[in-house]
């Protein structure tokens, strides 16, 4: 059997298949039904030389995947920004319909609440609505691993957390991507190598996680940037790994197709200079060379 051109992929396309064969059928809050297992092993991707682990087996939305982060990353909870962009994915979410289902009738539509860019940028402070201007208050947790990077890189509490409990009942969604923690390695004669370790406790295999990993794989190049490093490793590491019953089908299609190499994501070379702080960055900074995916394969969210 000849070896896969990306094991890293390929890694990913087997624990979704293994995922199908032996895991358990689970009920879910959507009523869609899934299979799961529990702590399967991690999947690893190595970020060096610019690579962007953007699955090649189907065509993944790699602008809703930008946007998003630069959401997050601007602290924004407010679901219209992202439609105006031509990003729906949090639309459900966010919904007059989801949102009073939930019991929050006073929360305007798009208004998600404290999630994760709320919790990156402002953790503990009282969230009022998602116009409210939230300057300096909370604990900014993404300026707070950017500060560590720079003055003090072996640090081992180099992390951001989305997971605040008592903002649970504020939230249109808790979050899934809770945990992430940043390494750093010091190889010999060249540039300090940023790593980042994710633990995800919910993992939508089919749908969600390729987002996942090319996320926090953007976020990792974007703080490298900003602290003068190159990127090593994201390693991700699932909690409740399922596949939603509705996406078998789709997943099925996808393992009879042999992954490609991953692309590339640069920096374009006329901002790289321009470029020192984490909130400097914008959609058209980047560049992605070399994708050629498979064709998309639609999967249906569960909300």
């Amino acid at each position: 059997m000849t070896a896969s051109p990306n094991p890293a992929e390929q890694a990913y396309l087997d624990l979704c298949e293994k995922i199908i064969s032996e895991g358990e059928y689970r009920p879910d809050r959507t009523g869609t039904g899934t299979k799961a297992l529990f702590a399967p092993p991690q999947l690893r991707f190595d970020l060096s030389n610019d690579t962007f682990p953007l699955l090649t087996t189907k065509r993944v939305f790699s602008k809703g995947i930008i946007h998003e982060l630069l959401w997050f990353v601007a602290g924004s909870t407010d679901a219209k920004i992202l439609s105006e962009k031509g990003v729906k994915i949090w639309e459900g979410n966010g919904s007059r319909e989801y949102l009073d289902k939930l019991g929050l009738t006073d929360r305007r539509e798009g208004d998600l609440g404290p999630v994760y860019g709320f919790q990156w940028r402002h953790f503990g402070a009282e969230y009022i609505d998602c116009d409210f201007d939230y300057t300096g208050q909370g604990c900014d947790q993404l300026q707070s691993v950017i500060k560590k990077l720079r003055t003090n890189p072996y640090d081992r509490r180099i992390i951001i957390s989305a997971w605040n409990p008592p903002d649970f009942p504020k939230m249109a969604l808790p979050p899934c991507h809770v945990f992430c923690q940043f390494f750093v390695n010091f190889p010999p004669n060249s540039k300090p190598k940023l790593s980042c370790l994710l633990y995800q406790r919910s993992c939508d295999m089919g749908l969600g996680v390729p987002f996942n990993i090319a996320s926090y794989a953007l976020l990792t190049k974007m703080i490298a940037h900003v602290v003068n490093m190159d990127c090593g490793e994201f390693i991700h590491t699932l909690g409740d790994a399922h596949v939603y019953l509705d996406h078998i089908d789709a997943l099925k299609e996808q393992f009879g197709r042999i992954p490609k190499s991953f692309p590339k994501l640069v920096i374009k070379e006329e901002r790289k200079k321009e470029i020192k702080n984490i909130d400097d960055f914008t959609f058209e900074d980047f560049e992605i060379v070399g994708y050629e995916p498979y064709p998309a394969i639609k999967m249906k969210m569960s909300v």
